[in-house]
C-alpha cells in the first residue's frame, strides 16, 4: 500500500489559531516509515525557511500525517448519511 503525506500549517495570533488549507504532497511513499521521515524533514525545512522571527512572532507550527492512499474508496466526509 502506498502512503500520502498531508501537512497543516497553523499559527496562533492573539490567542486565535488559524490554519492554512491542508497541503497534500504529490509523492507516494512505499511505506509509513519513509512518509513519516519525509514529513519531519519537510516540516523542519519549512520552519527554517520561515525563520526564527516569523515562527516566534506568529507562533507557527506544522502538523502532518501519513495516510494510506486508497484511490478507489470514498472518503467518509463525502458520504451523505440519511
Amino acid at each position: 500500500m502506498k502512503f500520502i503525506l498531508t501537512f497543516l500549517m497553523c499559527s496562533i495570533i492573539d490567542g486565535k489559531t488559524t490554519c492554512l488549507p491542508p497541503f497534500q504532497s504529490e509523492v507516494e511513499y512505499v511505506d509509513a516509515y519513509d512518509c513519516m521521515l519525509d514529513g519531519y524533514n519537510q516540516s523542519y525545512n519549512k520552519i527554517i525557511e520561515l525563520g526564527r522571527e516569523d515562527v516566534n512572532e506568529y507562533k507557527v507550527y506544522i502538523k502532518f500525517g501519513c495516510h494510506e492512499n486508497q484511490p478507489n474508496k470514498t472518503a467518509v466526509s463525502s458520504i451523505e448519511i440519511r
